[in-house]
């Protein structure tokens, strides 16, 4: 009995170390390393996934015919579904979705751009006092229309300049009637009455609004498709320096622009690119949309960065990689330079969201020209790996040398291509 029962003990034992040591082990820890699916694009290969040890294969499904193919290496040519499959003595232990994507190449950008944008309406920035003949008061404040508001009507007439307000505003004071304002407050639209008032001083009618119908800066080229010419810039949203909220456009442009000096950046302290350009001058595209991914729209016609002028593959989020990669931006007139960074951390993300990337300046010329990330840098192509993977957008302020990065594939959904679009199936 004793002898059974030690039998027992150092079986236990074994069993107990065998739990505690096979999880360790290298097939092991590579099968919790695999996902249970894997998006990429067609003629990116080969595709590399993790290996379970000589005694697994790995088979590849394309359209329901199976082969055995070398367990690390995966040549998925053609768009579609498919599937890996892991098996131990023809038993299958792991199934792995394959979608391979129609390939998509952008150009990328670097270059310095001059952004205008024009509202959609007109947007109030702030109030002011009239003085009229019962004392001073605002109209627009006392019509509850408030600062980040936007006028899209007056009296049934579409506002879409500044200038389009002041003689409405005249002919409705002189004849001593209210005027019916449409106001858009976030997605949310409604109807106050405003009266106008006569400014004893100035002896012309005035409604108590600050309004803003335009905006103007600068920014990064982050990308274009050469087919269509869709592009994307900025990677991040453009906000009403007053009222800090986005702005909604009408239309806009975009032109070159030349980098005349920088000032560099400091802890607490952003820096900022100063640049020149001419709205009239110079125009390159249009712009469509101001998202929180950027601003997108139309080039005129190509342009060129004087690196990488040619087509290039993208990373999706999943591909992208701790470790070196390359900027492309200006810091001198119109001239593009490539400069090292270093993906200090990257999120895969199954869904459109901003700060994907944590990135650092480790190039010691941009530090010495720049600081690091500076105001106007934003929308710097990030190249890793022969790929575009995203793009710079904000500045750490408490350390100018690192920031955040968008990543590239929700840049292209804004800017209307479509990387997730299925094949067309041939009709039989």
């Amino acid at each position: 009995m004793k002898h059974i029962e030690k039998i027992r003990i150092i079986t236990g034992v074994l069993l107990l170390l065998g739990l505690l040591i096979v999880p360790f082990t290298p097939p092991i820890q590579n099968y919790f390393t695999i996902p249970n699916k894997i998006v990429t694009f067609q003629n990116q290969f080969p595709l590399n996934v993790p290996s379970l040890g000589k005694a697994v294969q790995v088979h590849a499904s394309v359209n329901d015919n199976q082969e055995a193919i070398n367990a690390s290496s995966f040549d998925f040519s053609e768009p579609g579904e498919q599937q890996l499959v892991y098996t131990v003595a023809g038993v299958p232990i792991k199934k792995v979705d394959v979608s391979v994507l129609k390939d998509v190449k952008v150009i990328p950008g670097g270059q310095s751009i001059g952004v205008q944008l024009q509202t959609l309406g007109v947007l109030v920035v702030g109030h002011h006092l009239v003085n009229g003949e019962n004392g001073q008061m605002s109209p627009g404040e006392e019509a509850e229309i408030k600062v980040g508001d936007v006028i899209m009507e007056i009296d049934g007439k579409k506002i879409e300049e500044m200038k389009d307000v002041k003689p409405i505003v005249e002919e409705a004071g002189k004849a001593s009637k209210p005027l019916e304002v449409k106001v858009k407050r976030g997605k949310e639209t409604f109807t106050t009455e405003l009266k106008p008032v006569k400014d004893k001083k100035e002896n012309e009618y005035r409604i108590g609004l600050y309004i803003r119908d335009s905006a103007a800066g600068i920014g990064t080229m982050t990308f274009f498709e050469p087919k269509s010419k869709k592009y994307g810039a900025l990677g991040h949203v453009i906000s009403d320096m007053d009222t800090k909220k986005p702005i909604e456009i009408h239309d806009g442009t975009i032109v070159r622009s030349s980098v005349t000096s920088i000032q560099k950046g400091n802890n607490g302290t952003p820096g900022e690119k100063q640049a020149k350009f001419s709205i009239k001058e110079n125009r390159i595209g249009t712009i469509t949309k101001n998202s929180p991914f950027g601003i997108f729209g139309k080039l005129d016609q190509s342009i060129e960065n004087g690196k990488y002028d040619q087509p290039m593959p993208i990373a999706l989020s999943h591909e992208v990689k701790e470790g070196p990669a390359k900027i492309l931006t200006v810091i001198d007139d119109e001239k593009v330079e490539e400069f090292d960074v270093e993906i200090v951390s990257s999120v895969p993300q199954k869904s459109p969201a901003t700060k994907g990337m944590v990135i650092q300046i480790t190039d010691q010329k941009l530090l010495e020209a720049t600081g690091g990330i500076v105001q106007g840098m934003s929308g710097s192509p990030i190249i890793q790996n022969g790929k575009v993977i995203g793009a710079v957008t904000h500045v750490f302020v408490n350390d100018p040398t690192s920031g955040y990065g968008v990543h590239i594939e929700w840049m292209l959904q804004d800017a209307g291509v479509d990387i997730y679009k299925k094949e067309d199936k041939k009709a039989s």
